[in-house]
């Protein structure tokens, strides 16, 4: 083994660890049969728990496998990120599968894969790792929505998901070979060296506005949102919370990273793509919400929303937008990960239920989940001075700085109309009639809520170090 090759791998570990985890896993679950769902989980669990502790304590910088794989502060902050979500996933979906009847060990096995996408698509600095990374994310994402095979809906939801990933896979690969084709490189670095020597030429931006297409996809950005709805509805809840979570962290990475990356030197180019793709969203996010009577859709949407209010800190081509960026991923997934807890809490005797009338009278009985998810509302509408606020603060403020008046407007804008359909469920719950109460909340979704609503209460408090650290990742393009 050449010391460039132990050294790659080294950069590595944290997916090694994820790649070997999940073979073992899978071939623990092939021997042992249906009674090893639990111990595949657990594991599982322990291993990207094992990924982040590693990258915590002995990641470092530096270029792998000839400069395709990076490693860096941005990195690393945006793969915790990642971890966290699929391991909150995990841990809260225990209860819902044994409940549903699809505690299958396949379902944990699946989460180590996509979340070894992920992270290879957090440390892409070449197309094709891009690519590859999206590709092994998109591939397990695609049975695991589909997963509870005697549910329609959740058939029809993988099988959605699939035909539109596919579409989008096809436009990102056609985006690749016009880049790779007018540059000649497929290399991020290689790419913008390339672009900053040479005059920009019209089937550049043409492959450029492909390959953001195709990324926008993941992060269910407008125009490219339009499955993002019915999956959420139709898969399996701890399913739709594991789409609201990691993937969004790892595809808003890459979205920045090719940006501020390999194209670089054609900001303004990209700046109104992003620019349209950021307006769009958050306006179709605030208006479309408003009429959903399913909880699971409106989340959908208010994801939708949540993505175009993070692309105001990229548009903005600054360390501030960049770290604004990162702060609203972090944020945004705290806020969504205490929220499905307690959607996969609202269970009655006849099984979950879904609808938003079904929390009528939650404060009178249980009080407890009331005030942590009325705290989760007032957060995503953005209500001082909670953590959501601060979010939006940050990208905003990036946006001004760099000019963008009109950009930080519309998004104030809309952040007001979406307050509608926050507000309307924290009236429901507070002042419309009971309507029942739900089963007692299972240990780990109360402990995931209370978590989330400690932090996202407390942020004001705790911000500082977690600012820093966003500082010092949006550093490495700067």
């Amino acid at each position: 083994m050449t010391p460039e090759l132990s050294y790659s791998l080294a950069l590595a570990t944290p997916e090694l660890m994820l790649a070997i985890g999940a073979m073992a896993m899978l071939m623990v679950g092939v021997f042992s049969g249906e009674r090893s769902t639990t111990l595949v989980n657990g594991l599982s669990v322990a291993i990207l728990i094992a990924a982040g502790a590693w990258m915590l304590f002995f990641g470092e910088n530096g270029l792998g496998f000839n400069g395709v794989f990076v490693s860096d502060p941005f990195a690393r902050f945006m793969k915790m990120l990642t971890l966290i979500g699929s391991i909150v996933t995990l841990v809260m979906s225990v209860g819902f599968a044994k409940a549903e009847k699809f505690d299958k060990f396949e379902f944990p096995v699946l989460i180590l894969l996509s979340t070894l996408g992920m992270l290879l698509m957090v440390s892409a600095n070449d197309m094709i790792t891009l690519y590859m990374g999206l590709e092994l994310q998109s591939l397990a994402a695609y049975v695991i929505a589909a997963i509870n095979r005697d549910s329609v809906r959740s058939t029809e939801a993988g099988l959605k998901y699939f035909v539109l990933g596919a579409l989008s896979s096809g436009m990102l690969l056609y985006g690749i070979s016009l880049v790779y084709g007018y540059t000649g490189n497929t290399g991020f670095d290689a790419i913008a060296l390339s672009l900053a020597g040479g005059e920009r030429q019209l089937g550049l931006v043409f492959g450029l506005v492909f390959v953001l297409a195709g990324l926008a996809f993941k992060i269910s950005a407008v125009p490219f949102h339009m499955w993002t709805p019915d999956v959420y509805e139709g898969a399996p809840t701890p399913v739709t919370a594991f789409f609201a979570a990691a993937p969004k962290m790892a595809a808003m990475a890459l979205i920045v990273r090719v940006t501020m990356g390999a194209f670089e030197p054609i900001a303004f180019d990209w700046q109104q793509i992003v620019v349209f793709i950021s307006i769009a969203s958050m306006l179709l996010g605030a208006f479309a919400a408003i009429g959903q009577r399913n909880i699971k859709r409106l989340m959908a949407y208010s994801s939708i929303g949540h993505m175009g209010y993070a692309l105001v800190g990229l548009a903005a081509n600054s360390q501030a937008g960049v770290r604004g960026v990162a702060l609203y991923m972090l944020i945004y997934l705290i806020m969504t990960l205490g929220t499905f807890a307690f959607i996969l809490a609202m269970r009655r005797k006849e099984g979950n239920v879904e609808q938003i009338d079904d929390l009528a009278g939650l404060s009178s009985t249980n009080p407890m989940m009331a005030t942590i998810l009325t705290i989760m509302m007032f957060s995503l509408a953005g209500i001082p001075w909670l953590a959501g606020f601060w979010a939006k603060w940050y990208v905003f403020l990036a946006a001004i700085d760099s000019g963008l008046y009109a950009l930080a407007v519309i998004g104030v804008l809309a952040s007001v109309v979406g307050a509608y359909y926050y507000l309307r469920v924290i009236k429901i719950m507070w002042f419309d009639e009971a309507t029942g109460g739900f089963q007692p909340m299972a240990g780990e979704l109360r402990l995931v809520m209370t978590v989330a609503g400690a932090f996202v209460f407390f942020y004001v408090l705790i911000g500082g170090p977690i600012e820093s650290m966003a500082e010092a990742a949006a550093g490495t393009f700067f």
